[in-house]
């Protein structure tokens, strides 16, 4: 692994109680950093699985919680003048293409608020480094591939991917304003153990373990850049480790990576890997492309090998197995 050159005591980490910021406190805790977390645990999907998320954090040495809308601009601000962090990872974000359709609203607060609110937070304490949660829905329907960091993603096809875009071109002003080090992932369909409920592979071990029909979108003529969480967890570690400096012309501080498995998998090899893993043929039901999707996705992780040393490399039939036993195991069944 390349050297660090930032050593990271405490850390604040928002979604803490979500999908990946849950992960990655976790392999934080176990790094011996102190982790404070915030979670406004709302309902958007199940707040039992994140209550039981926070369970498995709780108690654990070096964590602490608070739970924090981070829209909430005083109860931010407070934060960030009572407690001091050596940097801050920002996985806190209303999620989903395809509920942004239907709910526009929900994103204003979340992604462009709640964002806006931290960096002020970042920007008032001088936090040594930056990292967030962008997306891999920021290319649209890019056509050329794998799709990397330098090509335009000024064409969004959802409100979701224009609301990551805007986090991306907000840290970049701050960046460039105050000298905040900064560096947004752009993330490549993660997957794994103790997923969101609205997420592909968990609709679809649920449908099939209960003999019901599972969705499947433009007929299965997809490919996506499946990710497994723990590769994206250990990205974002050595990613923290590495803060991007001022350029001597001037340039900012500030910079975004894509974390993808490199290995774009076609929909319905997805789901054959699904039903291999739980031992029973799935029920198709074939459907259009839906508002908002796109057809293929693949990640250029060059820059990410590059900086750190790191190559995603879960194969998606492993991935897939490790989430089926999980959630055999979390649910009983």
């Amino acid at each position: 692994m390349i050297e660090p050159s930032l050593s990271p005591r405490r850390v604040l980490i928002t979604g803490a109680a979500g999908f990946i910021g849950f992960h990655l406190t976790r392999h934080l805790l176990a790094q011996g950093l102190q982790v404070l977390g915030v979670d406004s645990l709302n309902a958007y999907y199940d707040p039992q699985l994140k209550q039981a998320r926070l369970a498995q954090l709780q108690g654990q040495a070096g964590f602490a919680f608070e739970q924090l809308d981070l829209a909430d601009r005083d109860g931010v601000a407070a934060l960030f003048a009572r407690e001091r962090f050596d940097a801050v990872v920002h996985m806190a974000a209303q999620a989903g293409v395809r509920y942004s359709v239907e709910h526009p609203m929900a994103y204003l607060d979340s992604n462009l608020a709640g964002t806006l609110t931290l960096l002020e937070g970042c920007r008032a304490q001088g936090v040594g480094h930056l990292v967030y949660a962008s997306s891999s829905s920021i290319y649209g329907a890019a056509r050329e591939m794998p799709l990397s960091e330098s090509q335009m993603t000024d064409q969004p096809v959802s409100l979701y991917a224009a609301t990551k875009k805007a986090n991306e071109l907000m840290v970049h002003s701050y960046a460039h304003l105050y000298g905040l080090p900064a560096t947004g992932l752009r993330l490549f369909t993660v997957y794994g153990p103790w997923g969101r409920p609205d997420m592909a592979i968990f609709k679809f071990v649920r449908a099939v373990l209960a003999g019901e029909p599972i969705q499947i979108y433009n007929h299965g003529q997809m490919e996506r850049d499946f990710t497994y969480v723990g590769d994206v967890v250990e990205a974002v570690w050595r990613v923290l480790l590495r803060p991007p400096v001022r350029g001597a012309d001037g340039q900012a501080p500030a910079r975004v990576l894509n974390v993808g498995n490199s290995q774009p998998v076609p929909l319905l090899r997805f789901v054959e890997c699904i039903e291999q893993a739980v031992g029973r043929p799935a029920l198709r039901e074939m459907l259009p492309m839906q508002p908002g999707d796109v057809p293929r996705t693949w990640a250029d992780v060059g820059p990410l090998v590059a900086l750190t040393g790191f190559e995603p490399r879960t194969d998606v039939a492993t991935g897939v197995r490790h989430f089926v036993d999980w959630y055999r195991g979390y649910y009983g069944v």
